[in-house]
């Protein structure tokens, strides 16, 4: 059985902020004085250690993490992944990596086009990568193509623990319970006892190696009541996977390949997919196959009470990687770490009296913490970073906006370049352009969901998406802007115009109106809409504009003529649809605030002057109407983590401070930072870095501004005094 808080509630927040929630409900700042940015020097340090996280309870949603962006490991409260089982319906004991990846033969040789269904559209027919039922060859190829590959988990590290009597303890029997996660040198220290005996345990991980090392101080280790275990899973080709799948025992292989002294290497092999565990410890011990199958253990020869281990994960190439060490590894995360904070941007919110900033400054210090850790690799991330598996381990570009965009507000667009520089790879442009080409347009169509290599996933959904298209022209303007210059206009500038090509192609003329629109054959940001019957949704038209008005700026700046189609769809692209003096979510509904359906899911109508800037398209008090109607009457339970923080970023270009707080912080499920800073959606989704992501975006907007303003802090409300710091204005 797994312990943990019910499903219906949110989990609570820190104590320090125990009564956060009761000032939502009913207490404002407008009596406090006047907000101001404050000229003195930053103590970062200072300010992320007031926000260590602790944990006293066996809290199955309380797991911590140390990773490295490329690779990361979330273990327990014994500071490995001792009870895996015991999290598996929190937040899991994953450890997973951008480049573990797996496929199942595909024996029957489902090939895309089976996934491919033709959906006539302004009068002709266009083939999209859905999900698709019948027949039942086709369905099963959705099945197959949406599931392979996926990301692995690979595998379990955690302790052996025996009890007197020599029997497994569990982790109900483990007593005094303290863990603590310092941010800023990555090291998760635990302790706890055992039949009356203390084990201390530092956990680090290695910021140039995929790997995590421990130190144990404890008599078990020289009674031989405290061993390492690797128990290695199979895949559950599953919408999620959790690590913990134990069962398919003689479906892979596994075996000790080398050992020495002190080192040893297991393989792992899983039909055509392999990788490698390089273990290294102190004194001597014996790794030998334990009693489960694809399990290993480490047992030390009981002269030594301190047991130092590091394992590195790594695809086959264990003969050339020398030993890391526990030493090795711990200097490595505190350097690391402390780099990545006097790096970029920083924000203080301490000297203000109002308990929502110390929340907000969690929020924010322990967001940038598991992003930097999980989501700083070379290939766009999966929602649940490197945690567990979500829609297969597979990221959607959509969301790649909500992921990276904040480093170009925050003066880290190094780990921005990192994500970014995919899109430049032959194979993901040839994918890209291969959609585009199938169904008739020009230029690269990003995909939705995808993997490394920039494969289609079929969905009825993702397939008409189209507010991820302009996201790869915002992200590299970003970095532009923030140092880029001259080297990224020239390294980005053809991948900006195919991208711009296709936006240019895809809408459709309607000669008796003399317009362009975008669709029908579409689904908005807001998924609640047919893609048949759905066109000109507000925030994607705002988008369009934006991003084919800034193509042709890139245009200009490398001497060349403005685009004669992108200029026609510019002067003709359709008008925000609007209805009562508000805007619609999309001109295809006017029951856009009137349908409860309608009212769910994201408000992305607010993403037309939030996420985006002012283009002239909008009209600010018709703006104003429509913010205000949406959050008297969205329902916001029936959102995501990310909903909050656009919704924020609204508030602020509207002038509207404590709106902008205020929907940081609202009370929603959905809308829940746990302990480890993670953005807790429900049962399914425990943990959700776009809203994360989103968070940091919103701080940085709320105290920069963006491009025009002329507000010092304009999310800022009267009364807050903030410092920051390295932080760059939006567009």
């Amino acid at each position: 059985m797994t312990c943990r808080r019910s499903p219906i509630t949110p989990p609570q927040p820190m104590p320090n902020t125990r009564f956060l929630l009761l000032s939502l409900l009913g207490l404002g700042a407008a009596a406090l004085p006047a907000a101001g940015a404050l000229a003195q020097a930053i103590n970062r340090q200072a300010v992320v250690e007031r926000h260590k996280v602790l944990n006293t309870t066996t809290d199955s949603l309380a797991s911590l993490n140390v990773g490295n962006g490329a690779f990361a490991m979330t273990v327990d409260v014994t500071g490995l992944q001792s009870f895996p089982e015991y999290y598996q319906k929190g937040v899991p004991l994953g450890t997973q990596s951008e480049w573990g990846w797996h496929s199942f033969p595909n024996a029957q040789n489902y090939r895309v086009e089976e996934a491919q269904r033709q959906v006539e559209l302004n009068g002709r027919k266009i083939p999209y990568t859905v999900q698709v039922k019948a027949p039942e060859r086709n369905k099963q190829a959705v099945d197959f193509l949406r599931a392979n590959p996926h990301r692995l988990q690979l595998g379990n590290l955690g302790f052996v623990l025996l009890k007197k009597d020599g029997s497994r303890a569990s982790i109900k029997d483990l007593r005094e319970l303290r863990q603590e996660l310092n941010p800023w040198t990555g090291e998760i220290r635990s302790h706890f006892a055992l039949d009356g005996t203390a084990v201390d345990v530092v956990t680090v991980g290695h910021q140039q190696a995929d790997a995590v090392a421990v130190q144990v101080r404890s008599g078990l280790v020289k009674q031989g009541r405290l061993k390492v275990f690797l128990r290695l899973p199979y895949p559950t080709a599953q919408w999620d996977d959790v690590g913990v799948n134990y069962q398919d025992a003689d479906k892979h292989q596994s075996k000790i390949e080398w050992e020495r002294e002190t080192m040893a290497v297991v393989g792992h092999q899983l039909d055509a997919d392999q990788y490698q565990v390089i273990f290294d410890w102190n004194g001597r011990a014996k790794l030998v196959a334990g009693a489960q199958p694809h399990e290993f253990v480490l047992t030390p020869d009981g002269k030594l009470d301190v047991l130092e281990v590091s394992a590195r994960f790594s695809p086959p190439m264990a003969y050339k990687l020398g030993p890391l060490g526990f030493a090795a590894t711990q200097k490595s995360s505190v350097a690391g770490w402390k780099s990545f904070w006097l790096s970029g941007g920083a924000v203080d919110f301490g000297a203000t009296p109002d308990p929502r900033a110390r929340e907000l400054e969690r929020r924010m210090v322990l967001s940038q913490y598991l992003i930097r850790s999980q989501e700083t690799g070379q290939y766009p991330p999966q929602e649940t970073g490197l945690v567990y598996n979500s829609w297969y381990g597979k990221p959607h570009l959509e969301m790649h906006y909500w992921h990276a965009m904040h480093y170009g507000l925050w003066g880290r667009t190094d780990l921005l370049q990192k994500s970014l520089d995919w899109y430049l790879r032959p194979e993901i442009m040839a994918g890209a352009r291969a959609i585009a080409q199938r169904q008739g347009f020009e230029g690269l169509r990003w995909q939705k969901m995808t993997d490394n290599q920039g494969r289609e996933a079929p969905s009825s959904v993702g397939a008409f998406l189209i507010w991820q298209q302009p996201h790869f022209i915002y992200l590299a303007e970003l970095l532009r802007r923030d140092g880029g210059g001259a080297a990224a206009q020239k390294k980005y500038q053809d991948l900006i115009f195919a991208t711009a090509d296709f936006m240019a192609s895809y809408p459709f003329y309607e000669k008796d109106k003399d317009r362009y629109i975008l669709g029908k054959g579409l689904i908005p940001a807001q998924e609640r809409f047919k893609a048949e019957e759905t066109f000109n949704p507000t925030y994607e038209l705002v988008y369009w504009h934006w991003a084919l008005t800034t193509a042709q700026q890139w245009r200009q700046r490398a001497g060349l003529a403005a685009n004669p189609k992108y200029a026609q769809v510019l002067q003709k692209l359709a008008k925000l649809p609007q209805a009562q003096g508000v805007y619609l979510a999309a001109e295809s509904a006017p029951d856009s605030y009137t349908n409860p359906e309608y009212k769910t899911d994201h408000p992305s109508v607010l993403g037309a002057l939030g996420m985006m800037p002012f283009t002239g398209q909008q009209d600010l008090p018709t703006m104003r109407r429509t913010f205000d109607l949406v959050w008297k009457d969205w329902t916001w339970a029936h959102t995501w983590g990310w909903d909050f923080p656009m919704t924020s970023m609204t508030a602020t270009r509207l002038g509207l401070p404590d709106k902008a707080v205020d929907a940081l912080l609202m009370p929603i499920k959905t809308n829940t930072y746990l302990p480890s800073g993670h953005n807790f959606q429900d049962d399914r989704l425990r943990l959700y870095l776009p809203g994360n992501g989103g968070l940091l975006a919103a701080v940085a907007l709320m105290c920069a501004g963006y491009d025009g303003s002329k507000t010092a802090n304009p999310g800022i409300p009267q009364g807050w005094k903030v410092k920051w710091e390295g932080l760059k204005p939006m567009p």
